[in-house]
């Protein structure tokens, strides 16, 4: 009797939802602790919907033909489900600002998430992530980032450029350094990971040959930041070369710049010293040198990574 009554409830919740889709002004829709196993089909009729609750079911799969038809949407909250991935189609979800999939079973970020970019906040603690994609830079707006307790070795470059995130939260990684030191954070969580300790130790210096293509980049690249060069002008007439040296960088000591030939060091900064903040945690950040020549110069913090 119990089941049957269940399964009754079950049925008159499905036939309440699908009178609760003919309101088409509805904003607001909490399902959460239903025990649903599915995200409800008919949820794609509802695209007025802005604050949608989906917490604490059973859910597996997030329906693309579902998540694409809610534009309106500015929270997701899937917290505490089954999820593995997220379809690319929230790429959909224009407006969203908060964004939340915690403890879920999540194997990666979609890079689509990068189209979002009124986000102001992400949650994918306690997941299985073990890296970020790189168009998460676009998110410009984001003030909170939340990583913890899943397995990011490293994080992308590009984090640097959310000159608004206020709060990072990564503690529970694999990371060994940052790739950053200059957002303005108030808040950093980056306990319980493995990161690199400064612990001097002797190494050979191997003696550098560097590509012809590494050189010619090199060259480029220098005569490009000069706009009354030749170069400058001619590299809008090709448009594969200027693909492949988007991706170059700059040493940190002389600033010359490299394309995919580097000496990888880091530099321990003080969080309150440098970053302004309560903390008295000292974390290793990363630095790209161009070559040994500027390693082995005096008076900088820069230290090689050694692998043991």
């Amino acid at each position: 009797m119990p089941r049957v009554c269940k399964a009754v409830i079950r049925i008159f919740d499905y036939i309440l939802l699908f009178f609760l889709c003919n309101a088409c002004k509805l904003t607001e829709l909490n399902l959460g602790n239903n025990s649903l196993k599915e995200v409800p089909a008919v949820l794609a009729h509802l695209e007025s919907l802005k604050k949608l609750y989906l917490y604490s079911n059973q859910i597996t799969l997030v329906p693309p033909e579902v998540i694409g038809c809610l534009p309106n949407l500015v929270i997701l909250n899937l917290n505490h489900n089954h999820i593995q991935r997220l379809p690319a189609e929230v790429k959909s979800l224009v407006k969203l600002q908060h964004l939340s999939v915690m403890d879920n079973q999540l194997e990666e970020v979609p890079a689509e998430l990068g189209h979002l970019t009124e986000l102001t906040e992400m949650n994918f603690t306690f997941n299985n992530v073990s890296s970020l994609p790189q168009q998460l830079y676009r998110c410009r707006e984001l003030t909170k980032l939340y990583l913890a307790r899943n397995k990011l070795s490293h994080l992308p470059e590009g984090i640097g450029a959310l000159a608004k995130l206020q709060v990072l939260d990564v503690a529970g990684n694999k990371l060994s350094m940052f790739p950053f030191y200059l957002l303005r954070l108030k808040e950093l969580h980056c306990e319980g990971n493995r990161f690199i300790r400064c612990e001097p130790m002797s190494a050979v210096q191997h003696v550098e040959v560097l590509t012809l293509k590494e050189l010619v980049a090199r060259f480029v690249l220098q005569e490009d930041r000069n706009r009354l060069s030749l170069v400058h002008r001619m590299l809008p007439h090709y448009p594969p070369l200027t693909v492949l040296l988007a991706s170059g960088s700059c040493c940190a000591l002389c600033r010359g710049p490299f394309l995919t030939t580097w000496l990888e060091c880091v530099h321990f900064i003080s969080l309150r010293k440098v970053m302004h903040m309560k903390s008295s945690l000292i974390i290793p950040v990363r630095a790209l040198l161009c070559s040994y020549k500027c390693f082995n110069t005096s008076g900088h913090a820069y230290y090689g990574v050694a692998s043991r």
